[in-house]
């Protein structure tokens, strides 16, 4: 009987072909008498015996013949990739791509994803084409190289977050925490469950803990097919070999384990059942691991003693390739070597009746593979794309997530909300109490430009955000585990209290410091705008990240789009100034719309003057002029003029100075109103990006 030892992490991987699946596991547990004691204490030591029901396997076999995959180099230059790899894997078997660096390892684990849009060759699981399908993306799960992980999120979080993206809706909350906590104790995670992963700064999960985590959150839902790039690179033998275990007993649960590897250890290659290397895209060997010695002797270099018979194998071709005739001699040896060997058994081949793809998949299900979105009596079909939750569940699944990772890096949150603070308080030292003069009029102005320019650039620090979680969108949505929209939904409303905590922040720093008019009223329009302006900020960096996946490229458009719009927002020149080839770009100037509300919202007030009498010469020659000179002059321009001005006379009112800025087309409520709205049409231009830009395949 197989046992899972919960803290020694190891895992064995006894039990024969018919070991059950993980939805089998969990429903022994359930049904199982668990000491209390074992639950409530997760360090103590356990052993859970499992005892499983004889059933017949599920027939599953994975075949992809003539596999050929091209590139364009420059200069029109054509380069293989892949050239006619064929090749089978069958439900409880671990298949291995070894070879050297180049040799294409990667680019069949992707053709065989449905990650290469322009294969040769076909795929095909129990007779039927699977390749570029939706079934294959429900049936299947991918496991990248790199650990692509929310750092903040401990292992324990981070797997039920995925459990809750996965695995069917029909499951209780308490039903998918069962499940998590076994996929835990099968990882060998019970001693990191509380920790969190971890990233330069902040210390967390180990190397191989993290791949293992990485491995579960696709493994969650339990799929037939499992691919995975690498999973033991950058691992010490030790960590590398606890996750082959972890991949032979998923494996034995019903799966099929597709991986590529680099120079496994003897350890490894006792636990694989089939294995390819490749040379230069070419296959130049296809079998069991048993049989490689075997196959090395009949052509003519056996394997000396206690050498690690891949470690030989991979010297073998490396030094045939450098050779003049290549590796020529032994892709033709290979295939006559596959010609004289015995068809291998295979679940097509055994004592039962053999099963459609849609029978087999159904009876999987109906044994306890969780499949995402499918049930025993609603099986999944090639044409449908199933989502295990609503979109109203995935986005506020998305926004939980967000909202917890977010909230664990306060230094983030405290160091944005400072950097506004600091720029409101010098803006309200330098602009303090500003008066109802010509030059506290034009100083106004400029602190409304200041002010609204810096809501625009204060958003630049969220372009790093989405393009370090692009990657692990990329991988979740690949697979189903949310729609695009809702993603982008929950990525909208997350950043709305953030905003308005900023908005209020400023406000409330700058309002009546600067002597700003308008009272209650002025000030909750003032919070207004600004918010208006940080939110159509945020989703315009937003949208740069989305269709720009680099960080510093992202920066320089953003700095000069957002440099663009501030000089055609009509501060440094009026509207009616602006030329006639470019005043179409007024109009479409993010910082317009926000700078001419600010000033409506001060300046309306035809009560308020801002030019009496002889103010009006201030700046000019006459400025130096004697105040009684000044006033004999006004009374000689009153009398052509047939009006009386003296020195308290009204010149120019706020309506006057907006006039003057040609700011006469919209009310700041209008103002308002295309300032949020533009946020929303940056929010779609980014789920347009991510629809069509981010596809997570090779050309």
């Amino acid at each position: 009987m197989p046992r899972v030892a919960a803290e020694s992490q190891e895992i064995s991987v006894d039990g024969g072909c018919e070991s059950p699946t993980l939805g089998e596991l969990l429903k022994d547990l359930e049904d199982g008498d668990r000491k209390k004691d074992s639950v409530k204490d997760a360090s103590v030591h356990h052993i859970l015996d499992i005892s499983f029901p004889e059933t017949r396997p599920v027939p599953f076999l994975l075949s992809f013949n003539d596999l050929s995959y091209d590139v364009r180099g420059k200069a029109a230059s054509v380069k293989t990739l892949l050239n006619d790899v064929s090749g089978e894997v069958c439900d409880g078997d671990i298949l291995a791509v070894l070879g050297a660096s180049g040799a294409g390892k990667s680019t069949l684990i992707d053709a065989l994803a449905g990650r290469v849009s322009s294969l040769r060759g076909t795929v095909t699981l129990n007779g039927e084409k699977v390749l570029q399908t939706q079934l294959l993306k429900v049936i299947s799960a991918y496991v990248m190289q790199d650990d692509l992980l929310f750092p903040m999120l401990t292992v324990k979080e981070t797997l039920m977050f995925a459990s809750e993206f996965r695995l069917p809706r029909s499951l209780s909350k308490s039903k998918k925490m069962e499940r998590v906590q076994t996929l835990i104790d099968q990882l060998g995670l019970r001693n990191a469950v509380d920790t969190i992963i971890g990233d330069e700064g902040h210390r967390g999960v180990s190397g191989g803990e993290r791949r293992r985590v990485s491995i579960g959150i696709d493994i969650i839902h339990d799929p037939i097919v499992l691919f995975l790039d690498e999973p033991t690179s950058g691992l010490d033998s030790t960590n590398a070999f606890m996750v082959v275990q972890v991949l032979k007993r998923i494996a034995r649960s019903g799966s099929m384990v597709i991986m590529s590897i680099h120079q496994p250890s003897a350890r490894i290659i006792d636990l694989l059942d089939r294995l390819i290397i490749l040379s230069r895209g070419k296959s130049v060997f296809s079998g069991s691991p048993t049989s490689l010695p075997r196959f090395l002797s009949d052509f003519g270099h056996p394997v000396p003693e206690k050498e690690n018979i891949t470690e030989f194998a991979l010297d073998l071709i490396r030094q045939l390739e450098g050779s003049t005739q290549g590796t020529k001699e032994l892709v033709e040896f290979n295939e006559k070597w596959q010609q004289n060997q015995s068809p291998r058994a295979t679940p097509m081949t055994t004592p039962y009746k053999a099963l459609s793809l849609k029978e087999s998949i159904t009876t999987s299900v109906s044994r306890g593979k969780l499949v995402s979105g499918s049930t025993s009596s609603n099986p999944i079909s090639m044409e449908t794309v199933s989502y295990a939750n609503t979109p109203l569940v995935e986005t506020y699944i998305l926004s939980k997530r967000y909202m917890k990772n977010w909230s664990r890096t306060p230094e983030l949150i405290i160091t944005r909300l400072a950097t506004v603070m600091v720029t409101g308080l010098i803006l309200a030292t330098i602009y303090w109490r500003l008066d109802d003069t010509p030059r506290g009029a034009q100083e106004r102005m400029a602190f409304f430009a200041f002010a609204m320019s810096t809501m625009f650039y204060a958003c630049a620090d969220n372009i790093p955000v989405f393009i370090q979680e692009r990657y692990i969108f990329l991988r979740e949505t690949t697979r189903n585990a949310y729609r695009t929209y809702s993603y982008v939904i929950s990525h909208a409303l997350v950043s709305l209290p953030q905003l308005l905590a900023l908005s209020i922040a400023f406000a409330a720093t700058t309002f009546w410091t600067v002597g700003l008019s308008g009272g209650l009223e002025g000030f909750f329009y003032y919070c207004l705008i600004i918010y208006a302006g940080f939110w159509s900020g945020s989703s315009f960096v937003t949208f740069i990240s989305g269709l720009i996946p680099n960080v510093m490229v992202s920066f320089m458009v953003t700095i000069a789009y957002l440099s663009y719009c501030l000089l055609m927002s009509g501060f440094f020149i009026n509207r009616d100034r602006i030329p006639s080839y470019w005043i179409w770009f007024h109009y479409i100037s993010l910082m317009k719309y926000p700078y001419e509300a600010v000033l409506i919202n001060e300046f309306d007030d035809p009560s308020r003057c801002f030019v009496r009498g002889v103010q009006v010469l201030d700046g000019t020659l006459f400025a130096k002029v004697p105040d009684a000179i000044k006033i004999k002059l006004f009374d000689t321009l009153g009398n052509s003029l047939g009006t009386k001005i003296t020195e308290s006379t009204c010149l120019r009112t706020g309506p006057d100075l907006l006039l003057q800025q040609g700011i006469s087309q919209l009310s700041k409520w209008d103002c308002l109103w295309i300032t949020f709205a533009w946020g929303i049409f940056f929010r779609i231009l980014f789920y347009l990006s991510l629809l069509f830009g981010s596809k997570n395949k090779r050309t």
